[in-house]
């Protein structure tokens, strides 16, 4: 599933996010790059172990894990760590497929659901469009500062060069406790389907107790 939550950053963590962002350092994101991304990955990361990185750091991490939508669509298990990144000066990320896994001992998951939140407006920076390849064909995303763009960590895809300005993103992925996309995408279609029913039946009507008897159980047999 590919989707785009819009504003999940209020306006007020978003300023706070960004002067968080001019307080920290800024290092070669090759560094945390795969073998075969590091070839072409061209960008810089804030490093997040400062006091001000800590707490950029946590203000990101606790909107995207108290946020209903993002939990309904990405049914989180574990987080990896979040990195922010920026790109400019003609910087890109090639194309590329994210690991497997991600982390190391007990930080250590398996990348089911990759995300990006977008930090910057995008009338900030040219270029920067994430490209999603979906079997032949492609999907340019390039959101509004605040929105999370979601989709199977399993896709080729790439950042265009930033050919003017800065693109900021925080990056991240997800071990889900359903790992299937397309599973995913049932039981997300479903919880909506429970919310619009709940708009015209009750709670104890025979129509949402079969709705939430099959929910609970599509959840039970497809969770790991």
């Amino acid at each position: 599933m590919h989707l785009t939550i819009g504003s999940i950053l209020s306006a007020e963590t978003l300023a706070e996010a960004r002067a968080l962002m001019d307080q920290v350092r800024w290092d070669d994101g090759a560094k945390t790059a795969g073998p075969t991304a590091r070839q072409v990955k061209r960008n810089r990361q804030a490093d997040l172990s400062s006091k001000a990185g800590a707490k950029l750091r946590g203000l990101l991490e606790n909107a995207l894990a108290t946020h209903t939508v993002f939990n309904a669509a990405t049914r989180p298990k574990r987080f990896s760590k979040l990195i922010v990144s920026e790109t400019s000066d003609g910087g890109e990320y090639g194309a590329h497929v994210d690991n497997p896994f991600m982390g190391r001992g007990e930080d250590r998951i398996r990348t089911d659901v990759s995300f990006t939140l977008f930090l910057s407006d995008p009338e900030h920076y040219e270029g920067g469009e994430l490209v999603i390849d979906q079997a032949g064909a492609t999907q340019s995303v390039k959101g509004q500062a605040g929105d999370v763009f979601l989709y199977p960590s399993t896709s080729l895809h790439a950042v265009t060069p930033v050919t003017s300005g800065a693109r900021r993103v925080c990056v991240g992925w997800i071990e889900s406790d359903i790992p299937d996309a397309g599973d995913r995408e049932l039981l997300y279609d479903l919880e909506n389907l429970h919310a619009s029913l709940s708009r015209q039946y009750t709670p104890h009507s025979a129509e949402m107790l079969m709705v939430t008897k099959i929910y609970a159980n599509l959840t039970r047999r497809l969770s790991r």
